[in-house]
C-alpha cells in the first residue's frame, strides 16, 4: 500500500496538521494551539455543562460522550480548560469506580422511562478511556477494577448498573457486547496497560473471534457485513477503522491472520495517491472534512496511516 503525501495531509485543518506533526513526524509542538480551535473549544464547553443531557442512545453522535471521547482520541489534555474540573464532577458521581451519566431507557426496553444517572458497559469504559486521555493523573484503577470483575473469558457482557432496571440488549445474555468489548479495550491500554493486559488480551481474541464469524455471528444485533467495513470518523460507534485502531495498540494482535485481514479490507480502499475517502459519515458532525463521500478526507486517510505506523509500516 502507498503512503499518503504529507504535504497533502499538512494542508488540512489546523488541528489535523498538528496530529500529522506529532504522530506521524514526531513534532508536539503545534499541539497547544489546537485547543484555540473554535470547533475544539466548542466541544470543550460542551462537555463542561455537566451533568450532560440524558443520553437515549449510545449511538447519538452529537451527545457529549462522544466530543470528550474525540478530544481524548486526539491526545488533548483538559487540566487548566474551562472543562477542568470536569474530572472532578465525574469522579464525584461514580458508582465503585464507574463512571454514571444520564440516560433515559424506555419501559419497554427495561429501563425506567425517566432520566437516570446510572452507567452500562456501551459508556463506562468509554468515559473512563477518555478521563484517563485527557485528566492523565487521575487515579482510575477502581473502575478498571470493577471491569476485570465484570469481564468473562469471551469478552464483555451487556451489563447495567441497578438504576437502569432490568435493560439488556437485544441478544443472548452468554454473548459478548461488541461495543462493550471495544470501549473496554480502549480503557485497558490507557489505564495501566501492563497491570490490564490480561483484560486487553480476553477483549482482543475476543473482536478478533466475533471478526472471524462476522457472516454468522451478530450479537446484540451488532452487525459486522457491508456497513461496518465502511470507513467513517469519529470513531463514535462499532466499525471497521475503530476496531482496528483500537487493536493496533495490542503488540500481540500485529501478526494475527485476522487482524490483517481487517487491514486488508481497509487497504482495498486506498486510491492511486494513497488515500481515502468516507464511505459513511455522522452528520451531527458536518462541517468536518471526514462528513462527505465526494472526496478523500485528511482525517481518514491519516486514521489510516496512524495505524500503518503502529504495525510496523511506514
Amino acid at each position: 500500500m502507498k503512503a499518503p503525501d504529507l504535504d497533502w495531509l499538512l494542508s488540512g485543518d489546523p488541528v489535523l496538521s498538528a496530529l500529522v506533526k506529532r504522530d506521524l513526524m514526531g513534532d508536539t509542538s503545534q499541539m497547544p494551539a489546537i485547543l484555540t480551535d473554535r470547533r475544539v473549544k466548542e466541544m470543550v464547553r460542551d462537555i463542561a455543562d455537566w451533568p450532560w443531557p440524558p443520553c437515549v442512545s449510545h449511538k447519538s453522535a452529537g451527545h457529549p460522550i462522544h466530543k470528550f471521547a474525540f478530544l481524548a482520541d486526539i491526545g488533548l489534555e483538559l487540566e487548566g480548560t474551562k472543562a477542568g474540573d470536569l474530572a472532578w464532577k465525574v469522579q464525584n458521581g461514580m458508582d465503585d469506580g464507574l463512571p454514571r451519566i444520564t440516560v433515559n431507557i424506555p419501559e419497554h426496553y427495561g429501563g425506567t422511562g425517566r432520566p437516570t444517572m446510572g452507567w452500562s458497559l456501551c459508556d463506562a469504559p468509554l468515559l473512563l478511556h477518555s478521563l484517563a486521555q485527557c485528566f492523565p493523573g487521575m487515579d482510575l484503577a477502581p473502575g478498571m477494577s470493577r471491569l476485570n470483575d465484570l469481564a468473562r473469558e469471551n469478552g464483555m457482557p451487556c451489563a447495567v448498573s441497578p438504576e437502569l432496571g432490568r435493560f439488556r440488549g437485544p441478544g443472548r445474555k452468554d454473548d459478548p457486547c461488541p461495543i462493550a468489548c471495544l470501549y473496554a479495550l480502549k480503557a485497558a491500554r490507557a489505564i495501566e496497560p501492563g497491570k490490564n493486559e490480561r483484560l486487553a488480551r480476553t477483549i482482543s481474541a475476543s473482536l478478533l473471534d466475533l471478526w472471524s464469524s462476522s457472516r454468522e455471528r451478530h450479537p446484540y444485533m451488532f452487525f459486522m457485513g457491508t456497513d461496518f467495513r465502511k470507513l467513517k470518523l469519529p470513531f463514535v460507534w462499532y466499525d471497521v477503522l475503530s476496531v482496528t485502531d483500537a487493536l493496533s495498540e495490542c503488540p500481540w494482535v500485529l501478526d494475527d491472520a485476522r487482524f490483517r485481514d481487517m487491514l486488508s479490507v481497509i487497504g482495498s480502499k486506498q486510491d492511486p495517491e494513497g488515500r481515502y475517502t468516507p464511505e459513511s459519515v455522522w452528520t451531527a458532525w458536518k462541517g468536518w472534512d471526514f462528513t462527505q463521500k465526494k472526496e478523500p478526507s485528511r482525517w481518514v486517510t491519516f486514521a489510516v496511516e496512524r495505524i500503518h505506523r503502529r504495525v510496523g509500516r511506514g
